[in-house]
């Protein structure tokens, strides 16, 4: 029977996914700097029968791993960078290793199932928005359907994420002696902090699904020198794109006032590509949370829930393209959430273990519906 081969399988590989998990929490390399772990990767794939493309789509630690000579084309997402100092605190070597498991599963099986299976790695989702470069690059046109998972403190299928852009911003004053001759200076760190006065002031007007962060890159470089120049990384969340574009317009106001208001210059440059608030195909949602609940771990909707992880992912733009999953599978991490080292920590514990199996079985066995139930028409509801 498949669905005992496939997992089989993945119970047959589980060490070999562990080992890569917890090489990859001690080896963090962040976004568009993968280039030892996006070869581990294909390294495994190869050895497991996949036709490997890396570096692909134009980026260097991008690849693209098949197997299958014919039917409808599934894509699996790994994602695999790390986060700046705290590591993987986002847990992507459970995605990556996720994906593999899956993978790996299927392939024996691609030609019984009439299927065309590609793990993608998919780099810089933490900044810059590497699965936006690949969609432009052709890397989802054929696809039927697109999935990952996303390890979480809660087990949700069909997780809310806001869309987002990321901006630096540069004020340009000019340099005095502090002391001196203060009068013949421009303050750039003045208009650095008027802007983040007057953004955390916009604050309690925000709606529910909208958030803005912000931190200073540059503030100076000496406090007897009038700062001329400063620099700062923004990142501006909303419910849709459309409501992105407006309180970007709001933020861009409180940038613009600052740089006014004290007579310095303002340079803005996108951080990346935007990203697309996410949405999940509710055949996909589906046929993952009944596998998921046949594996003993059933999957809340996010309609159930408060306080659940709500970021952003570049998946969102992927589900704008092709009918797309992302749940988020629970490493039950106590009082630790995502983007702290505690939660990096218990990504290599048991229960870290624990979703990379679950996850990649409710992976593999909802294209196993998909192909043996020819659903492949009903996809897509939610494009």
């Amino acid at each position: 029977m498949i669905r005992d081969r496939l997992r089989g399988t993945i119970e047959e590989i589980s060490a070999d996914l562990f080992e890569i998990s917890s090489w990859m929490y001690e080896n963090p390399e962040t976004a568009l700097e993968e280039f030892e772990t996006s070869q581990r990767l294909v390294d495994y794939l190869d050895a497991r029968g996949f036709d490997t493309t890396h570096p692909a789509y134009g980026l260097d630690t991008a690849f693209a791993a098949r197997v299958g000579s014919e039917g409808p084309e599934i894509v699996i997402c790994a994602e695999m960078d790390a986060l700046p100092e705290v590591g993987h605190a986002c847990g992507h070597n459970i995605i990556a290793t996720a994906a593999l498991g899956a993978g790996a599963a299927l392939a024996p099986l691609a030609e019984e199932l009439g299927i065309r299976l590609t793990v993608l790695g998919t780099p810089a989702e933490e900044r810059w928005g590497g699965k936006a470069a690949l969609i432009e690059a052709g890397a989802f046109a054929d696809a039927a359907c697109a999935m990952m998972i996303h390890p979480a403190p809660a087990d949700v299928v069909d997780p809310k994420m806001f869309a987002v852009a990321d901006f630096e911003v540069e004020y340009h004053g000019k340099p005095a002696h502090a002391s001196a001759y203060p009068e013949k200076g421009i303050n750039a760190l003045d208009a650095f902090v008027q802007a983040y006065v007057s953004i955390s002031t916009m604050r309690q007007s925000l709606l529910s699904t909208e958030r803005i962060h912000g931190i200073i890159t540059h503030g100076g470089d000496a406090p007897n020198i009038v700062p001329a120049f400063t620099k700062s990384a923004w990142a501006i969340r909303a419910g849709t794109r459309e409501e992105l574009g407006h309180l970007e317009a709001r933020v861009r106001a409180c940038w613009e006032a600052a740089a006014s208001a004290t007579g310095c210059s303002l340079e803005v440059t996108a951080g990346g590509s935007a990203y697309d608030e996410l949405r999940t195909d509710p055949l996909l949602a589906d046929l993952y949370s009944a596998n998921s609940q046949s594996l003993g771990r059933p999957m809340a909707r996010v309609a159930e829930l408060s306080g659940v992880l709500r970021g952003s992912t570049d998946m969102g733009n992927v589900s704008r393209v092709v009918p797309t999953i992302h749940p988020m599978v629970s490493i039950h991490p106590g009082e630790a959430v995502n983007h702290q080292p505690e939660f990096a920590a218990h990504t290599i514990t048991a229960d870290g273990q624990r979703a990379i199996l679950d996850g990649a079985t409710a992976m593999a066995l909802t294209v196993v519906d998909l192909a043996e139930g020819d659903r492949w028409s009903e996809l897509g509801a939610a494009l």
